[in-house]
């Protein structure tokens, strides 16, 4: 109460005692090196003891660490992430403002940080754990517990004699089966009900902060970027400090052997937007770059598709009431509406390509070899657009890219360049054999004359890139679409009268996951072309963007589905 100094990392005024007797800031946790002086009563009579002297915490270690959290370690990884995207052109404000609030209300929600930690929490903790008689054990746990509660209450702090000498305790057990702190305590403990911290639900924090900002950067970028290597996320504890040792149940929790997938972040960050009670998020309006109309035109133009498609992307999102603010806008907790909008503007695509070309493996070979005749015959404007011309250009290109993407995949290294032992006796050891192993590489690379890896290319948002100025008539951004169109009523629509639906009845069963059943030989080849294009770009499995083209079909064709449910193919 008499240490009125400002925190110099917060300005704030709101200091509290360590075990160590040093101030530290309640709001901030930052410890200074400013020391408490304790009352001495042997010289003093008819006084009282101000506070009481737990012994020195001991915040170093043997082995030159520190004593740190499982939750100090993710703070370190989503701000390494929140400083990469930052540095890809993502608004200063994600970090300081949004991400940084959501990861303290976070904290707060989990009562790992900045609450008053509940006097049952303790035994409701311990009763999940593994059961033990051992005395000295059960008391090495609920002193961790203690320790987790970084908020105190005001005064001064106090405690007893055998949280003093079973502080040192705490220190000694955990060293040795994890670096962290709580790292055995944070796998034995049940916090489903609580969104227990992962890696894949930092990526989640990332994209519920870009989609709060409305950054034009969809969950399929993220991951890509993540995956490309321009994020940090694989071996990311290769950015800890030397201090933050990572050693045994550690590594379960921070090293990652497998590549983020689409479907876990996105329900992760629901869950998390719901578990926050964050308010609605803010307006996906027509001028947002999230906005169906928006991104159909970005995928249009990665495709090589023409320009004119545009037009009709745009029609189906008015007709379905898709581009609204409310259908578009996250509204946490509302499980009815899950908008995934790269995966909704690929799949509006898709739709509006069996609209004009059916994707039937006829049809649109019988209005290629029409464009293509009469592309010879007139040379005059704009040429027709020849679905089988596309076909091939996209394919070379594709499988191009996609036997770079596998190659690359398949040399990638798990390994991280940090050395990772699960027990400090293995720790020599492991470093002997880390060291050996990086002498032989060197060694082999110096005889074989290999080159090293050229620096990673500046990121993207396209994968495929086109332009017109190619001689070679590989872009078709230009092209008509006059030769499979017909005005009826002072409106251009489709020459083709007829549609084949994906499904008639959606799937309702949960444990299946998917609205659709999805098999690559019930479905026509070119409809799977077109599929597996996209399923490139968003880097996502076919079987989700089928999902939501038979949703945007239900839409569709709901009166005539209501009227004509026996039928798959349907009079526009």
């Amino acid at each position: 109460r008499d240490f009125h100094e400002r925190c110099a990392q917060c300005s704030d005024v709101n200091w509290g005692v360590t075990d160590g007797g040093r101030f530290y800031c309640r709001t901030c946790h930052n410890v200074t090196e400013r020391t408490r002086e304790v009352v001495n009563t042997d010289f003093v009579t008819n006084t009282r003891v101000q506070t009481i002297s737990k012994g020195s915490r001991r915040q170093e270690k043997d082995d030159g660490g520190c004593e740190w959290y499982v939750c100090e370690g993710f703070q370190l990884v989503l701000k390494k992430q929140a400083e990469a995207l930052e540095a890809l052109g993502v608004c200063p404000q994600m970090k300081d403002e949004v991400l940084y609030n959501f990861w303290r209300l976070y904290l707060q929600k989990s009562k790992q940080a900045y609450c008053n930690r509940p006097a049952g929490e303790t035994i409701k903790s311990l009763s999940v754990c593994d059961s033990s008689t051992d005395v000295d054990s059960e008391l090495e746990r609920s002193s961790l517990l203690h320790l987790l509660s970084v908020s105190e209450s005001e005064g001064d702090l106090q405690t007893d004699c055998s949280f003093a000498s079973s502080t040192s305790k705490v220190s000694e057990s955990t060293s040795v089966c994890s670096g962290s702190v709580d790292g055995s305590l944070y796998l034995m403990k049940n916090q489903k009900e609580k969104l227990r911290m992962t890696m894949p639900m930092t990526l989640s924090f990332c994209y519920m902060a870009l989609l709060w900002l409305r950054e034009p950067m969809t969950l399929s970028d993220l991951l890509r970027f993540v995956v490309e290597g321009h994020i940090p996320y694989l071996n990311v504890f290769q950015h800890f400090p030397e201090k933050m040792k990572l050693c045994g149940l550690d590594l379960k929790i921070f090293c990652v052997e497998s590549w983020p997938v689409y479907e876990e972040v996105y329900n992760q960050m629901l869950e998390l937007a719901a578990f926050l009670d964050l308010p609605r998020f803010p307006d996906i309006t027509d001028s947002c770059f999230l906005h169906p109309d928006m991104l159909c035109m970005k995928y249009l133009m990665e495709a090589n598709l023409p320009d004119e498609l545009h037009n009709w992307t745009c029609r189906v999102v008015k007709k379905i009431c898709i581009g609204e603010v409310d259908f578009l806008t996250l509204v946490p907790g509302n499980k009815s509406r899950k908008v995934k909008y790269d995966v909704l503007a690929v799949a509006v695509i898709i739709v509006v390509l069996k609209l004009l070309f059916l994707l039937d493996d006829h049809y649109e070979w019988l209005l290629s070899d029409f464009a293509e005749e009469r592309n010879k015959n007139n040379k005059e404007g704009s040429p027709y657009f020849e679905f089988k011309k596309w076909y091939k250009v996209i394919k070379c290109a594709l499988d191009t890219e996609q036997k770079k993407l596998d190659e690359e995949r398949a040399k990638y290294l798990w390994r991280s360049e940090k050395p990772l032992f699960y027990s400090v006796k293995n720790k020599s050891r492991v470093l002997k054999r880390r060291q050996m192993v990086v002498s032989l590489q060197n060694q082999f690379g110096k005889l074989s004359g290999s080159v090293r890896p050229a620096e990673k290319p500046s990121p993207s948002i396209f994968q495929l890139s086109w332009s017109e100025e190619n001689t070679d008539g590989s872009c078709f951004h230009g092209h008509s679409l006059e030769g499979i169109l017909q005005e009826k009523c002072g409106l251009l629509a489709a020459m083709n009268p007829d549609y084949w639906l994906c499904t008639v009845k959606l799937c309702t069963e949960r444990l299946c996951g998917h609205l659709a059943h999805y098999r690559e030989v019930d479905f026509p080849q070119s409809y799977h072309f077109v599929l597996r294009l996209f399923s490139f770009l968003l880097k996502i499995q076919p079987s989700y963007i089928h999902d939501e083209v038979c949703l945007i079909e239900r839409k569709l064709f709901n009166k005539k589905l209501c009227k004509k449910p026996k039928y798959t193919v349907l009079r526009k």
